[in-house]
């Protein structure tokens, strides 16, 4: 993991680096101009908490029917990213939707579920921190429940009436946004890659230092 991390750390650098000068460089959106912005970064944070998610509710579901520990701490480091760049989602929207919509918040289905979604991995957090024994079988199950919630959150606009963009946007966007959405969308990816290489092995540690403490103590 070392000889790869170092590489994808120079690479994931040199994206955020340049992300702002592409960004600058890309055309404006002919009604929201230059608040469109935000987009480039708005919608790969999304992007890297789904991704999150997923590796999130399928190391759950590994734990909870395997009993694997590492499972357990692939989970727990994914779940806390998760929040992380949902948490990014949930603050750059709010700064474009103030410019898009005239207000910072809608209780919209698309924004609503969103919100909901966080909290469930925020919950997922508190449960495997302060949930005593056997709380990460049940954290876990939080974590199933997230993965399986969270693609009702991506098609809710297609469902319900609300100011919330179709995801119809990325497919449509025009040749000079498309460059430099992918390359902050592919940095975003590396990002939660690589934060997930640090938290897992930070995981893995401290449950070798708790190993030694048992052992010292019997």
């Amino acid at each position: 993991m070392e000889k790869v991390f170092v590489p994808l750390a120079v690479v994931t650098a040199a994206m955020f680096a340049y992300a702002p000068f592409a960004i600058a460089q890309a055309p404006y959106e002919s009604t929201m101009l230059l608040i469109q912005k935000i987009f480039y970064f708005h919608v790969p944070s999304w992007m890297a908490m789904y991704a999150a998610i997923a590796v999130c509710g399928v190391a759950s579901v590994v734990h909870l029917f395997k009993n694997r520990p590492a499972a357990d701490r692939l989970a727990v480091s994914a779940a806390e990213l998760a929040v992380l760049f949902g948490a990014m989602g949930l603050v750059t929207g709010p700064l474009w939707g103030r410019k898009a919509w005239g207000v910072w918040w809608q209780w919209d289905a698309r924004l609503t579920m969103a919100l909901l979604l966080e909290l469930v991995f925020i919950s997922y957090l508190l449960v495997r921190t302060y949930g005593g024994p056997g709380s990460d079988k049940l954290a876990a199950t939080v974590g199933l429940f997230g993965l399986a919630v969270s693609p009702f959150v991506y098609v809710s606009v297609n469902f319900w009436r609300t100011v919330h963009p179709l995801n119809t946007v990325v497919p449509t966007l025009r040749t000079g946004m498309l460059g430099p959405f992918w390359l902050c969308a592919a940095a975003f990816l590396l990002l939660f890659a690589l934060l997930l290489m640090l938290r897992t092995r930070l995981a893995t540690e401290q449950a070798m230092l708790d190993d030694l403490y048992l052992a010292d103590e019997e």
